[in-house]
């Protein structure tokens, strides 16, 4: 049977920015219900009270503001070492048959060089390579018949190393990539694995996206 609990508890949950907001006091309770009230009306059959909505609420904000920051602190502040290279270049490409084979033959020149920086994930119809900039003439040559679609230089690039918690802790990086919008970084490239996360920034906005990082261990302070 709903209830005016149920109901709200679903409307919230299904709105994950909303979720967020709620969790972490940032919203209206009184003008949020205002205009839930139509559609609880029509899930429950029948009008309901605003009071009762705004308590609904209340309670609902309550329970995820122990949840979400208990859980997402817990694994914040174990965030271990935080790695920062520059002078990176990012490239895309169009899958072809002869991509792979390039790639191996990168991997092979990479491997007779020291301190490169070098990543790689594909898609269904591209494939995209950040590395060091030093070694542009060698992707450009070994890469020069693929089909090139974008190619950005002057990037920086922020390794996390979270811990095991992070992958049985729903909304973390939710809640990292939200700082880093909040304080307006643009993010080229997410590169991850099980327990780190690499972010592809620009040059110029590489100083900022470390401060909201580090800062991260001490958000529930």
């Amino acid at each position: 049977m709903n209830t005016i609990s149920s109901v709200v508890d679903h409307y919230i949950k299904s709105k994950p920015f909303l979720l967020s907001s709620l969790s972490q006091g940032i919203i209206n309770l009184t003008s949020l219900s205002r205009i839930m009230m139509p559609e609880i009306a029509i899930h429950l059959g029948k009008d309901v009270k605003q009071g009762a909505v705004v308590m609904a609420l209340k309670r609902l904000s309550e329970e995820l503001d122990f949840k979400i920051n208990y859980k997402i602190s817990k694994v914040l502040k174990n965030i271990g070492e935080i790695t920062v290279r520059s002078s990176l270049t990012d490239y895309t490409f169009v899958i072809s048959d002869t991509l792979l084979e390039n790639q191996a033959n990168l991997l092979t020149e990479i491997n007779k060089l020291q301190d490169i920086f070098y990543t790689s994930s594909r898609g269904v119809n591209e494939t995209n390579i950040v590395t060091s900039s030093s070694i542009s003439t060698i992707i450009e040559t070994l890469f020069k018949a693929e089909r090139l679609t974008h190619k950005i230089e002057n990037l920086s690039s922020i390794t996390v190393k979270l811990p095991q918690e992070n992958i049985s802790t729903p909304g973390v990086y939710y809640y990292i990539f939200q700082r880093l919008a909040w304080e307006g970084i643009i993010i080229h490239e997410v590169i991850s694995t099980t327990n780190e996360f690499t972010i592809i920034v620009s040059d110029d906005q590489i100083d900022v996206a470390f401060k909201v990082i580090k800062g991260l261990k001490n958000v529930y302070d």
